[in-house]
């Protein structure tokens, strides 16, 4: 299960890269990460259809992260990628918030993080992280979709009226679900 990532570090840098799967990108990547003096302190990596796809959030001083950002146009045009960078700050305290997973499965048809997204911004819940997945059913190879999200529910919501509130709007999409809390 996934877990809320730690506020990201005083000086960090955002990365995204976008590619043809091939074996190599993640050593490449990595590699002129540590060479420009910073550290991966998190990250998301997979393939999607046929392509890599990785967000990196990278740490170290400023000059480092300088030295970083000028070297990413020529790695980018070296393993023929689409890579952007953003500086990014430490995430302000938004008061007493309390993680929550949600895991949602139901028969494959769109709208579904939509309507999922939808009902958690309408009251103030953030979505933390969210991933999603296709697969054919066992034995009948009906096409299914699964969600997986880790909310920040504010403490002052009542969290049985939320449950049963999610529970009657996923009822009413024919979506099956779970919410609760976050175990660490």
């Amino acid at each position: 299960m996934t877990q809320p990532s730690n506020p990201p570090p005083r000086n960090a840098l955002v990365i995204s890269a976008l590619g043809k799967d091939r074996p190599g990108l993640v050593d490449a990547l990595s590699r002129c990460v540590l060479e420009a003096g910073c550290n991966i302190a998190d990250s998301r990596m997979t393939v999607l259809g046929g392509d890599f796809a990785v967000i990196l959030l990278v740490a170290g001083n400023w000059n480092t992260l300088s030295k970083l950002e000028d070297q990413l146009p020529n790695l980018a045009r070296q393993l023929d990628m689409t890579i952007t960078a953003r500086r990014t700050e430490p995430v302000e305290a938004r008061g007493a918030l309390l993680p929550y997973a949600v895991e949602v499965v139901s028969l494959d048809h769109p709208g579904i993080v939509h309507n999922l997204a939808s009902f958690f911004s309408g009251r103030g819940i953030n979505i933390q992280d969210l991933t999603t997945t296709t697969y054919a059913a066992a034995h009948t190879g009906t096409p299914m979709f699964a969600v997986h999200l880790v909310i920040e529910v504010p403490a002052e919501i009542h969290i049985a009226a939320l449950r049963d509130e999610f529970m009657d709007f996923c009822d009413q999409l024919n979506l099956d679900a779970v919410m609760e809390p976050l175990k660490g």
